[in-house]
C-alpha cells in the first residue's frame, strides 16, 4: 500500500486575496469587479511592460552608457510604491538583520511577523508534481494592484519599458512580476511564467530561461531568484520564481566548489559543473554557457529528472543569471516521518532556496539573539541528502542531462578543479538596503 506522507502546514500568505477561499474560483468571465489576474479580468486589462533583451550580453555586469541598473531601479521603485500604498503585510526594512561571525557568514533576519497571519492547509510532500487545482489559491486571484509590470521578451538587442499597455495573449499568456505581500527582504517579487495556463509548479526549459532573463536584465550581483519545488516548501502549486535584493554575498557564493570535469564531446554548450564543497547542503553548481539557452537546457533537464523521480529540489539563480545552485533536498520527508529533532522544529524555520542559500528568516527573538554558524549548520545539514544519495541522484542527473564525467577529476589539475570565489565589492546603494555587520 502507497503510504501518503502529509504534514500540517502553514503557508505564508503571498497575496493580499489569498485568505479569501476557493469560493471564487470560477467566477463568469466578463469582470469580477475587483481586477484579478484571472480570465475574467486580465484579457481586457493594460498593465506596465518590461520587454527584455532578445541576447543579452554573455557578461552581464558590462555596465554601458544605456545604464544597466535600469531594470533593478525600477523593480525598487515599483516595489516602494507598492509599500507606500500600504499593500505589504508588514515593513520588512524595519526587520533586525545580521551577519553572523563565522567562516561563511550566514545572514539572519528576525521576522516575528511573517508567520502571525496565515490560513492552516493539509500539503502533501510526498508528491513533488502534483496537478494544479483552481479551488486552491493561485495567481489568477491576485489583484491587478500587486503587479509590478509584464515581463516579456521584445525581441531586439534593447530593453524597453511602457507604462502602460494592452495585455497582449494572442501568442502566449503573459508573464507577470508581482509583489510577495510578506516579503523575506527588500524588494521582495514573485515572477509568474504565463499566469493565465494556470501551471503547476514544475520547472521546464521555458520557464527557467524566462528566470534566466530576469536576473541577466537586473545586471546585479545582489539580485538573486530563487525556486522552490512541492516538497521543498514551495506553498502554492502554481509555477513561480521568487527574487529579491540583498546587498551582501550568500554564504552559499562564498562556499569553496569542486569542479566536475566533462568529456570533451559534451562541453560544447560551454557550461561547467562543480559540486559544493564544506557546506551543510549538498549541491551542484552549473555556470557560464555559450547563451542563456545552454545553461537553461542543461539545468532544466536535471530538474525535470527531480521532478519526475520525485526528489524534492530548490534553485538559486546567482550572479546575474550566468550560476545556478541546485539543491537535490529531504528536509520535509524527514519531518513527515519524525526524524528532525524537536529543537529545530521548535524553531519554525522551512529550509526553502533561501535558508539553503544561507540567508535564514527566524521567528523567534531568542533564536535571532543566539544565531551562530553552528546552529545554522546543524539546521541546514538536515536539508542535505547522505553523500551516497547524492552521488547516486547525481549520476541520474547527468545521465538526464547527457552529461558524461571524465576521469580527470579523480587525479587532474587540482589547481583547475578546487576554487573559492572572490568576494564582491558592494556597490553604492541606499543605506536602507545594506546590512550591518
Amino acid at each position: 500500500m502507497e503510504m501518503k506522507l502529509t504534514i500540517k502546514r502553514v503557508p505564508t500568505v503571498v497575496s493580499n486575496y489569498q485568505e479569501e477561499g476557493a469560493a471564487a474560483a470560477d467566477r463568469p468571465r466578463g469582470g469580477c469587479g475587483r481586477d484579478c489576474l484571472g480570465d475574467c479580468c486580465l484579457p481586457d486589462s493594460k498593465l506596465p511592460l518590461y520587454a527584455f533583451k532578445a541576447s543579452p550580453k554573455k557578461s552581464s555586469l558590462e555596465k554601458d552608457a544605456s545604464g544597466a541598473d535600469f531594470f533593478v531601479n525600477l523593480l525598487l521603485g515599483l516595489w516602494e510604491d507598492r509599500m507606500a500604498r500600504g499593500l505589504f503585510r508588514y515593513d520588512v526594512t524595519a526587520c533586525e538583520t545580521k551577519v553572523i561571525p563565522g567562516n561563511l557568514g550566514f545572514v539572519a533576519q528576525l521576522n516575528e511577523g511573517r508567520h502571525l497571519k496565515k490560513r492552516p492547509t493539509e500539503f502533501r510532500v510526498d508528491r513533488v508534481l502534483q496537478p494544479f487545482d483552481a479551488a486552491k489559491f493561485n495567481f489568477t486571484k491576485v489583484g491587478q494592484e500587486e503587479v509590478l509590470f509584464q515581463f516579456e521578451n521584445g525581441g531586439d538587442d534593447d530593453s524597453f519599458f511602457v507604462m502602460n499597455t494592452p495585455i497582449c495573449t494572442a501568442d502566449h499568456a503573459p508573464n507577470v512580476v508581482a509583489i510577495n505581500v510578506s516579503p523575506i527582504e527588500y524588494g521582495h517579487v514573485l515572477l509568474i511564467p504565463r499566469v493565465l495556463d494556470r501551471l503547476p509548479q514544475r520547472i521546464d526549459q521555458e520557464s527557467l530561461l524566462l528566470a534566466l532573463h530576469m536576473t541577466a536584465e537586473a545586471a546585479s550581483p545582489y539580485f538573486r531568484l530563487g525556486y522552490n519545488s512541492l516538497g521543498a516548501f514551495a506553498t502554492i502549486n502554481h509555477l513561480h520564481f521568487q527574487a529579491y535584493y540583498l546587498t551582501v554575498p550568500f554564504p552559499v557564493e562564498k562556499a569553496a566548489t569542486k569542479r566536475i570535469f566533462l568529456a570533451e564531446g559534451v562541453m560544447d554548450s560551454g557550461v561547467k559543473v562543480s559540486k559544493l564543497m564544506n557546506y551543510p547542503v549538498r549541491g551542484l553548481v552549473f555556470e557560464g554557457g555559450n547563451s542563456l539557452n545552454d545553461l537553461a537546457n542543461m539545468v532544466s533537464s536535471a530538474c525535470i529528472w527531480l521532478q519526475d523521480n520525485n526528489v524534492p529540489y530548490n534553485v538559486l539563480i546567482s550572479d546575474c543569471g550566468k550560476k545556478i545552485f541546485l539543491f537535490p533536498q529531504c528536509y520535509a520527508e524527514k519531518q513527515a516521518l519524525g526524524e528532525v529533532s524537536q529543537e529545530l522544529l521548535d524553531t519554525q524555520v522551512n529550509p526553502a532556496v533561501w535558508e539553503i542559500s544561507g540567508h535564514i528568516v527566524l521567528k523567534r527573538r531568542s533564536d535571532y539573539d543566539e544565531a551562530s554558524e553552528a546552529s545554522a549548520w546543524r539546521l541546514l545539514a538536515e536539508v542535505s541528502l547522505s553523500d551516497e544519495r547524492f552521488e547516486e541522484v547525481k549520476a541520474y542527473i547527468f545521465d538526464a542531462a547527457g552529461l558524461v564525467q571524465s576521469d580527470k577529476e579523480e587525479g587532474g589539475e587540482e589547481e583547475d578543479a578546487t576554487y573559492t570565489p572572490v568576494t564582491i565589492a558592494p556597490p553604492a546603494v541606499a543605506e536602507g538596503c545594506l546590512v550591518l555587520q
